[in-house]
């Protein structure tokens, strides 16, 4: 594929106003243990059950002759705070490594940290990049981040380009508003955050930006005609393919993530599920980009679907967004559907094993 989203952990040092996911904040104790016993006991697991190959086409840039360029693909090691402890030293460090060894035959994968950026150090700096990570990547510029608006920011900014350039890293070619990944070497780093002219300038309807009310997301902002929501999620191995996968091996079409999973990763192969998907009428729709067709024939013409869109956020103003009518039809129709198709991969597979057995 040419990218995976995984949240190792829930845990996080912030407790960001707009982030996405409300589990993501500060656990303690008890608490704490349970979320980081859950990212390392299911990590295995979960390793060992993405694609045997990173490897993909590149239909989008294509060589001289217009033959689509194998590239390597990128899996994205994020969270929370995947540079908290114990989260570092405990599921962060020792999942690298199994990603090092699972691709280390197969064309290899470009491994992505992912922090807020207030955790980095030289040390943990030379840690990760003597254990082969490919790009550090800083999501915690801009203004909801405590402490890094205006000068905050800037000054943050400046201090890691300057440990970064001392450990002979050199700065991404990407940019916040395009994909622009190509064969650049590492190792390198990347920075940006919730601004204005970033792909999620506006906000997910979702998580503390909702109960918030900070979305500005329109009924035109569609989040899954885009990089990181659905759009040709299925197409693994070409360009374009991308999931998200939560800490339970819970895995989505998109980092918005669909009010049900796709599959779970801790049972299944990640592309055993997504060749069980194509054809499906609701995940073509999502590939295609066009949310609002998923369930045309279950019912849930378009208008209905715009209708399901429109809703009230938690500070009484109305809204409307794509995300929402996507969530009333997975809630209503596509949840229960892939509940069914998900009970028969397992079913099958359980009856594969009791004839080899």
């Amino acid at each position: 594929m040419e990218s995976i989203y995984y949240v190792l952990c829930w845990h996080c040092h912030r407790r960001c106003k707009h982030c996405y996911e409300s589990r993501f904040h500060p656990y303690v104790r008890e608490e704490l243990e349970a979320v980081v016993s859950e990212a390392e006991r299911n990590a295995p697991a979960i390793v060992a059950n993405l694609p045997e190959t990173m490897m993909y086409e590149d239909w989008r840039n294509p060589a001289a002759d217009g033959r689509p360029v194998r590239r390597r693909g990128r899996i994205i090691l994020s969270g929370g705070d995947v540079l908290t402890e114990p989260v570092r030293e405990r599921v962060l460090y020792p999942t690298i490594e199994a990603l090092r060894k699972k691709y280390e035959n197969s064309g290899g994968v470009n491994i992505v940290v992912q922090t807020t950026g207030d955790l980095v150090t030289p040390k943990i700096i030379d840690e990760l990049l003597s254990i082969g990570v490919w790009m550090i990547s800083i999501a915690g510029l801009d203004d909801y981040h405590v402490g890094m608006k205006g000068e905050g920011k800037t000054e943050l900014e400046n201090a890691l380009r300057r440990d970064f350039e001392a450990a002979g890293m050199h700065r991404s070619g990407l940019r916040s508003t395009e994909r622009l990944w190509m064969d650049e070497e590492g190792p390198v780093y990347s920075a940006f955050g919730a601004t204005e002219d970033a792909w999620i300038g506006k906000l997910w309807p979702r998580g503390r930006a909702w109960q918030n009310s900070l979305s500005t997301a329109t009924m035109t902002d569609n989040f899954c005609n885009a990089w990181s929501g659905g759009l040709n999620f299925l197409e693994h191995g070409r360009s374009g393919s991308e999931v998200s996968i939560d800490p339970s091996g819970d895995f989505y079409p998109c980092c918005i993530k669909t009010a049900h999973p796709l599959g779970n990763l801790v049972e299944e192969k990640l592309i055993d599920v997504l060749e069980s998907l194509v054809g499906h009428p609701a995940m073509e729709a999502i590939n295609a980009g066009k949310p609002e067709r998923m369930a045309v024939n279950e019912g849930w013409p378009v208008e209905r679907f715009f209708d399901a869109s429109h809703t009230t956020k938690p500070d009484g103003g109305d809204y409307a967004n794509l995300c929402i009518g996507c969530d009333s039809c997975f809630t209503d129709v596509i949840g229960p559907a892939l509940s069914r198709l998900r009970e028969q991969r397992l079913a099958r597979a359980r009856g594969l094993l009791a004839v080899s057995g």
